[in-house]
């Protein structure tokens, strides 16, 4: 996670076909997230930007996918949040 302008970047590792949508932790500096929608013809980018603007509480027009179209190692702009508001998502007590 890196902050830019008006916001920050996130790397994502995304598993798609999964049996529910969920954070997983991270690893290797990326967040993991499950999802349930399969990778064909961008319906896990569309869940993952998605999933990620519900649980950070912001428009999914703040959620710009900027690397990783079709690769499961994905890069995403968050506009108008914080590192510390994406920090709070990866809080376990957050998660609950």
């Amino acid at each position: 996670m890196r902050p830019s302008e008006g916001g920050v970047t996130l790397r994502v590792r995304v598993k798609p076909r999964a049996s529910r949508n969920a954070l997983e932790g991270t690893r290797e500096g990326a967040l993991l997230v499950r999802l349930v929608s399969p990778p064909a013809e961008g319906q896990a980018n569309a869940a993952l930007i998605s999933f990620i603007a519900g649980a950070l509480r912001i428009a999914p027009s703040h959620v710009r996918l900027i690397r990783g179209h079709k690769a499961r190692e994905k890069v995403l702009q968050l506009s108008g949040v914080s590192r510390a508001d994406v920090i709070g998502l990866l809080s376990p007590e957050d998660r609950g």
